[in-house]
């Protein structure tokens, strides 16, 4: 069963396809100067330790972040598409340690220039604390704005955003299955107050009918508002009646036109990196708009 709380997955398979094409549409976006709104709908606590807590419970960091790394230390390849995502994770530990895993907000509050600004959004009572008290740590915290509010209802007051550049994650629990209709209603909304701004959905590969539904339902908003999109998804098992995650997936409305090349680059040494029993397999599509 899914929880609520981010840190049960910190470092997992999911952490990795989410972070790593996260930060591509980030440095991408961030090519030209104007000044860049990032608005993380479910941030969590920010930061997480992979030694006690949630993370030591779940040990998903040891199939995810761990075992991508000990695949590089054993001689192999890493294309600059993965590079770069494991610099941000090493970033935030000291040389030669794996202890702490950054969550979005930390991955985000670390590439923002000084025109950037940043909004995260929390529910969880007690995580809003810890993520108040993490991102008040940070050099950039003046640049970043904390909410504990509702982000499916409170997204669309954001948007467009003053310099009509935007970048959005939207990656709830899915627990609650109207998640999945209020991701909806706020991807419509959003695409009518701010259609160019960019989009990452992140969502789990569930045997559950509204997840297998999620991708289409994006692609057929795509199609009404006339919106490019990008669609992945990385499998590291295939268990039948294993409760753990074993896949996730990406959605990205708008994406940059590097994005699926920089995917490409990633997703065969993800499947080698970090497949189990043979199960591995990854799917990548897209969809340029005819305006």
């Amino acid at each position: 069963m899914f929880s609520y709380r981010h840190a049960f997955h910190a470092g997992s398979h999911a952490d990795i396809l989410k972070h790593l094409t996260l930060i591509h549409l980030l440095e991408y976006l961030q090519e030209k100067p104007g000044a860049l709104t990032m608005v993380d709908t479910h941030a969590g606590a920010g930061i997480y330790s992979l030694e006690d807590g949630f993370a030591a419970v779940s040990k998903e960091a040891e199939s995810g972040i761990f075992r991508l790394l000990k695949f590089k230390e054993a001689g192999n390849a890493i294309p600059e598409s993965i590079q770069k995502y494991i610099e941000c994770v090493e970033s935030v530990n000291a040389e030669g340690e794996l202890n702490t895993y950054p969550g979005s907000p930390f991955i985000l509050a670390q590439l923002l220039r000084p025109q950037d600004r940043l909004k995260l959004f929390e529910l969880h009572p007690k995580e809003i604390d810890i993520l108040r008290h993490n991102i008040g740590q940070l050099k950039q915290s003046k640049q970043i704005d904390v909410y504990a509010e509702d982000s499916f209802s409170r997204l669309k007051g954001l948007l467009p955003p003053p310099s009509r550049r935007g970048l959005v994650l939207i990656d709830p629990s899915y627990e609650d299955k109207q998640d999945y209709r209020y991701l909806e209603t706020a991807i419509e909304e959003a695409l009518l107050r701010f259609a160019t701004g960019c989009y990452a959905i992140w969502y789990p590969v569930l045997p559950r009918r509204e997840s297998a539904a999620l991708p289409d339902r994006m692609k057929k908003i795509c199609a009404a508002h006339k919106r490019s999109w990008l669609h992945t998804e990385l499998r590291v098992e295939n268990a039948p009646g294993e409760r753990r995650l074993q896949a996730s997936g990406m959605f990205v409305i708008n994406p940059p036109w590097t994005l699926e090349k920089h995917l490409a680059d990633a997703l065969p040494t993800l499947s080698k990196a970090l497949g189990i029993g043979g199960g591995a397999q990854y799917l990548l599509k897209s969809f340029e708009a005819k305006n």
